[in-house]
């Protein structure tokens, strides 16, 4: 199998937004909350945040260390897209089309969004 640079940009578009879609979206987050546990602890005002971090031991302390990382979840995400597009490329097409616009969005709001604010 033999992948262009056009195809690779949209792999590479696609793994990108699902790994944020896993680990930092409020959407998804019923996903990681079994994995996590709550942590308070004051901000630089003094009023209390609560924070999520991984479990400290057994599976999901293991599956917790893995989504709050962005590099590992991003490794496992780029396993499963290229599975699916290698064995099931009907499947994937469509999955990897609307992944890439979404992410290719996220990073043009990303660049407006800042310049839209000082305005």
């Amino acid at each position: 199998m033999s992948i262009n640079w056009f195809t690779f940009i949209l792999l590479g578009l696609a793994v990108f937004r699902l790994t944020r879609l896993l680990v930092y979206d409020q959407i998804t987050e019923f996903i990681r909350r079994p994995f996590m546990q709550e942590y308070e602890a004051p901000d630089e005002n003094g009023e209390l945040e609560i924070y999520l971090i991984p479990r400290e031991k057994g599976f999901r302390g293991w599956i917790g260390q893995l989504i709050n990382c962005y590099w590992c979840t991003g490794i496992w995400v780029s396993i499963f897209i290229f599975l699916i597009y290698w064995f099931y490329p009907i499947v994937a097409e469509p999955l990897v089309y609307i992944l890439s616009i979404a992410g290719f969005a996220s990073i043009i709001e990303t660049i407006i969004q800042p310049k839209i604010s000082e305005e």
